[in-house]
């Protein structure tokens, strides 16, 4: 027997290893394994350069427990070790390892993601005693039995193996006795190791038999040793691509496409990586994207891997040239781990250009579930955005889609305004802005539409791309000021009289939102009122809603423009039941004010160009109460006018229909309106 200490450079390695190393303790049986793995392809290619003799045999991994000793062993017939090679592998290089590791990454414990390469010493994290019994495929190589108690001291004496191979036993702690059990076993043989390239066996196959489920004589191969990734794609039917997407996600619909990836220069990269449908809203449940680094499970986070808009994909990836052994922030500058990015993206990029290019009507039927993922993209990637415009589609209201190029080529004819901007009409619900799609049709304009959650910063991100051109909802002015030919008369009015027609409109209007009321000829056969929101204002707190920086236009209350059409039929009636009941009224108010107006008016003309302090007591107070008369006669006057408007039927219907074409009309309010409605058609 041969006792010895293990060399290690950082003082008390074993409780380190147990409580910081690895972030996730159940890691341990995924880096046994791997070791096994790695065990059985050296033998494989020592057969294969002829230096290995003997039969290969049945090459496989054994997983196995006992739950009552509280134990676990990993069996394999791969190389096995001799004394010298436990000496050097096990008690030199891997915790003289651990302890360089730990001294290099000792700030960023709590950051690492895991630790290939130097798994063997993970088994202490569960385990209050390790044994290895191996024998070497060396011939005349004798059994050697390793142990350690978790401590830097460890035994070495004659082992009892057989056969080439090594077996790892585990007793576990009094912490960690859940790992003995089968149902955990499975779980994490499931989750890291269900794609290795060597059979990993776990007890027997089960059958149901009598009534009940047994045990049968065949075992139990618990993973696919050649995964489709590890495959040719010239091999593979579409069929196998879309069995292989429900294996790995099985309650999900199919995916709209797939791509396949394959590099080995200057990186090396496999994988499939499939487009689900994301329909119409962002799915958070973004760690689909699974990595391996040689067949092995790594992890689902991927976000420091690959772009953050391609999250959203769902699939594989393969690689070991991506370092799992350090922190996050070290992968976001590791010049492999950008080029793996950018590939990916282009990969991603190039699939989609192919798809435009040679097969449009798929791209289009597929677009709908599509558009978001393009959007979070060109939103998120800039050179991804440059990219996509060559293969982003447009969608309008009669469902049909153009390139950016077919889209200016359709549009800037007709819809070029009198600044010689090229307006893009949109629309966010067909349903709820049917009469204002309408009215622009009418135009001979085109709408797009755009009802993405993310459609208020897409829109933003346009317009910066497109040279002259703006973004206007259509239902965010009158057609004729969104894209304004001319210039549009003004009505043939006094500013009082508008004043007069704001007050008795304002009246009836809603309170708790802001309305700004305006006068405009709209002609006869527009609406009588007409409710928009501003493009700016609307679109700014769409894009606070959803996050962006922009907190303080989600903070303003709601503010909409009302016009009023002065040349509807219905107005001209208003402005005359307004004259034939308040003109006499309202005259006497405007003569009143006359006086005090003029005489106001002289005496800030003799005070012009004072300071405060320098203008007479007798003056200042003058001004005062001619002010306060003035005002009174003022508020005599709105009140007049606002009891006028409350009181017309006429003015509360148009603006009524203005409110429910909008769908701003509910409750006691639309209720009314139908009473009223019914009372006016009974009438005629």
């Amino acid at each position: 027997m041969q006792k010895g200490t293990i060399g290690v450079t950082t003082e008390n390695i074993f409780p380190i290893i147990k409580k910081f190393l690895y972030s996730d303790h159940e890691i341990f049986l995924r880096e046994l394994i791997s070791n096994s793995v790695d065990a059985t392809q050296k033998l494989k290619a020592l057969a294969a350069s002829g230096e290995l003799k003997e039969e290969l045999g049945d090459l496989k991994i054994t997983v196995s427990a006992d739950t009552k000793k509280g134990t676990i062993t990993i069996s394999d017939n791969g190389i096995g070790m001799t004394e010298e090679e436990v000496q050097k592998y096990i008690n030199q290089i891997a915790f003289s390892s651990a302890g360089e590791f730990l001294d290099k990454y000792k700030d960023q414990l709590n950051n690492i993601i895991g630790h290939f390469g130097l798994g063997f010493y993970s088994s202490f994290m569960v385990s209050k005693k390790v044994e290895i019994q191996t024998l070497s495929w060396r011939a005349d190589s004798e059994p050697v039995k390793w142990s350690c108690e978790g401590n830097p001291e460890y035994q070495i004496t004659k082992g009892k193996r057989k056969e080439r191979g090594t077996d790892v036993i585990l007793h576990l702690d009094d912490e960690s006795k859940e790992y003995a059990e089968e149902t955990k076993i499975n779980y994490l043989l499931n989750k890291y190791c269900k794609f290795l390239p060597v059979e990993i066996v776990f007890g027997k196959e089960k059958v149901w038999k009598d009534g009940k489920e047994t045990e049968s004589d065949k075992d139990r191969v618990i993973n696919e040793t050649t995964p489709l990734w590890t495959r040719k794609p010239s091999e593979l039917k579409e069929e196998e691509y879309m069995e292989f997407y429900r294996k790995l996600y099985p309650a999900q619909e199919d995916p709209l496409f797939y791509i396949h990836l394959n590099v080995d220069y200057p990186f090396t990269l496999t994988g499939i990586l499939y487009f689900p449908k994301i329909k119409d809203k962002v799915e958070v449940s973004r760690n689909k994207i699974q990595l391996y680094c040689n067949q092995v499970y790594v992890t689902d986070s991927v976000e420091n891997i690959v772009p953050d808009f391609l999250t959203l994909l769902h699939g594989v990836i393969d690689s070991p040239d991506i370092p799992l052994n350090v922190s996050r922030s070290y992968l976001q500058s590791d010049s492999n781990v950008k080029k793996i990015s950018n590939h990916i993206t282009k990969k991603v990029s190039d699939r989609l250009e192919e798809l435009f290019k040679n097969e449009r009507e798929k791209l289009e039927e597929k677009w709908d579930n599509l558009k978001l993922f393009i959007e979070y993209g060109m939103l998120s990637d800039e050179k991804f955005s440059e990219r996509a415009e060559k293969f982003a589609l447009l969608k309008n209201c009669d469902d049909k889609y153009f390139s950016f190029d077919e889209y200016r080529k359709l549009t800037e004819g007709n819809q070029t305004d009198k600044n010689k901007r090229v307006i893009y009409l949109y629309s966010t619900d067909k349903q709820e802005q049917y009469s204002s799609i309408e009215r622009a049709k009418n135009r001979g304009y085109d709408v797009l539409l755009f009802d993405c959650q993310l459609d208020a910063h897409y829109v933003n991100h346009l317009e910066s791309k497109f040279k002259e051109t703006s973004f206007a909802r259509v239902d965010s002015d009158h057609i004729d000021n969104l894209i304004r030919k001319d210039d549009i008369s003004k009505p043939d009015i006094s500013s009082e009289e508008i004043d007069d027609i704001r007050v008795a409109f304002e009246a009836v209007l809603p309170s708790g939102s802001h309305y700004s009321l305006s006068i405009e000829n709209l002609g006869e056969q527009e609406s009588a009122v007409l409710i928009t929101q501003s493009e700016f204002m609307r679109r700014y707190r769409e894009m606070s809603a959803l996050g962006g920086g922009m907190n303080f236009y989600g903070s303003l209350p709601e503010s909409y423009n009302v016009i009023v059409n002065n040349n509807h039929p219905l107005i001209t009636k208003v402005l005359g039941d307004k004259e034939s009941k308040l003109g006499e009224k309202i005259s006497e108010l405007t003569n009143k004010v006359k006086e005090p107006s003029n005489e106001l008016e002289e005496v800030k003309k003799r005070t012009s160009g004072k300071k405060p302090e320098e203008i007479e007591i007798a003056d200042r107070d003058k001004i005062e109460e001619l002010e306060r008369e003035i005002g009174s006669v003022k508020e005599e006057r709105k009140a007049l006018l606002s009891s006028f408007g409350k009181d017309n039927e006429l003015i509360r219907q148009v603006c009524d229909l203005a409110l429910l074409s909008n769908g701003m009309l509910k409750g006691e309010e639309l209720s009314l309106f139908i009473k009223r409605s019914l009372s006016l058609i009974s009438n005629k």
